[in-house]
């Protein structure tokens, strides 16, 4: 996460991930909302400065990308996986 530390980046990771959990309608636990929402932001961030674009900073628009990105995570994972047959 672009200008935050590691301590506020394991908050907005877990604030991130349940958005992105709530938005989806995933059911996760905390400890894996904490991963998507960081790992979700490190990918989104990765993806638009390699389409040329940085968002302004700060931890509101990194909460934003972090959604944005855990919510790309999620869909991948679930078109991966594919649909179970219960």
């Amino acid at each position: 996460m672009e200008g935050v530390g590691w301590f506020m980046a394991i908050i907005l990771g877990a604030i991130a991930g349940w958005i992105a959990e709530q938005i989806m309608k995933s059911d996760m636990g905390l400890v894996m909302n904490i991963i998507l929402g960081i790992v979700g932001a490190l990918v989104m961030n990765g993806i638009l400065k390699a389409l040329g674009v940085i968002p302004p900073g700060g931890w509101i628009w990194q909460c934003i990308v972090a959604v944005a990105g855990a919510c790309l995570l999620i869909f991948l994972w679930r078109l991966i996986r594919g649909r179970r047959v219960a």
